[in-house]
């Protein structure tokens, strides 16, 4: 044979959604894929990214090559958004990646090729990609428990940090954590930056769902403020969420450094990364997001619907827990008011997970996560009497 055939572990999320499909009960619910749903179980296209859209279209713009670094303009507006500060952007450079994931990658790559001895370290439970992303560009992780339960284990945190050695890595998702929905609160994102300086480690920050949380600036706002204390750092954005543009891949990676010698040699280093995976990252999305945040009027149109799909997401989460708590007295139920974002991490095993599938049409993922965005309102009380069954009947067993 000319190829073997290694152990070939396909993605449990893509099989739990076709599972889902296949299901013919009529009030199933497929909480499984980290996309943003509307009250009609449709994956939106902002009326701000239509819009901008339609104006691309009637420029009808060349398509011709833009270069390995992507669309400037985008580069520029994205590290404008997420930095803010004027100093931070000044030390900021940035390049148009292949989705969030993508810009992960290329940052995973550069950290590898400029310290081959580095070990990140990694809070679990963790984004499903988070590993093997990072094994694929060659680098060690050592995982540590950033969760403790139910609430964020600022401790581990802390330990994991002074335990790196200099020159290691600590990866960081910028808001509503995937899958947990934790969120680190603004001091303790300073804590750690003085913490992280002191050892010499680097953050690598994913940032995907900035402004589902508490808002747009106060989801940013610990990062900038860590990044204002470290001499370096990392960042990889995803336009997939909140632009809703999942399937264009727009990302960008966006490294800050302490000199513009530094500057100008990591994003050469990136340019070769990418030219070697891919040559250039797609355009559309990334012109989309420029026009998007070029225009006043676009800008704030899109702003006015960020707040909408994350007070509908809060709200989601409010009345799931209320109909926990107002049934049960276990006290796994209060931590989930604390959780941020379109996941929600429920304290049931996996067999309770199964269950939920099996006896009431509910997909989540075996970790229990689900995503919040993808439930009804009208259906959130069923949500929550299908959790409490599953809950109340292991707990009555035991």
């Amino acid at each position: 044979m000319l190829l073997t055939q290694p152990d070939l572990q396909l993605d449990p999320l893509w099989a739990l959604t076709a599972e889902c499909a296949a299901d013919l009960r009529l009030n199933r619910l497929n909480l499984v894929i980290g996309v943003y749903r509307d009250e009609h179980g449709v994956c939106p296209v902002p009326q701000a990214v239509q819009e901008a859209e339609l104006r691309l279209a009637s420029i009808a713009a060349t398509k011709e090559y833009t270069s390995p670094s992507g669309n400037i303009e985008f580069n520029a507006g994205i590290t404008d958004l997420v930095l803010g500060d004027s100093d931070l952007t000044q030390r900021a450079r940035s390049l148009q990646a292949v989705g969030g994931t993508g810009a992960l990658r290329l940052l995973a790559e550069l950290l590898a090729i400029t310290g081959p001895e580095r070990t990140v370290h990694l809070g679990v439970p963790a984004y499903v990609n988070h590993v093997p992303v990072l094994q694929a560009a060659g680098l060690r992780i050592q995982e540590y428990a950033i969760e403790n339960e139910g609430y964020l284990n600022v401790d581990a945190v802390v330990e994991a940090v002074r335990g790196a050695r200099a020159g290691d890595v600590l990866l960081l998702q910028g808001a509503c954590h995937n899958p947990t929905g934790l969120t680190m609160p603004v001091a303790v994102w300073e804590q750690l930056g003085h913490e992280m300086n002191r050892a010499g480690v680097i953050p690598l920050i994913d940032h995907a769902y900035f402004g589902l949380g508490d808002g747009l600036e106060e989801d940013l706002a610990g990062m900038r403020r860590m990044l204002e204390i470290v001499p370096e750092g990392l960042v990889a954005v995803s336009a997939s969420k909140v632009w809703g543009l999942y399937s264009e891949r727009t990302g960008c990676a966006v490294a800050v450094m302490s000199n513009p010698e530094r500057g100008t040699y990591v994003h050469g280093v990136l340019e070769v990364i990418a030219r070697a995976a891919y040559s250039q990252a797609p355009s559309h999305g990334a012109r989309v997001v420029a026009e998007v945040l070029g225009d006043d009027g676009l800008r704030a149109q899109w702003r006015a619907e960020l707040d909408q799909m994350r007070e509908r997401i809060t709200g989601l989460r409010e009345g799931l827990v209320r109909g926990l708590t107002a049934a049960s007295d276990a006290p796994e139920w209060p931590a989930l008011a604390d959780q941020r974002g379109m996941f929600l991490r429920l304290p049931l095993s996996p067999e309770q997970m199964a269950r939920l599938r099996i006896d009431h049409a509910v997909y989540g993922v075996p970790s229990g996560r689900i995503n919040l965005a993808g439930v009804p309102t009208a259906a959130v009380d069923r949500l929550a009497n299908a959790i409490l069954e599953v809950h109340d009947r292991v707990r009555d067993a035991g």
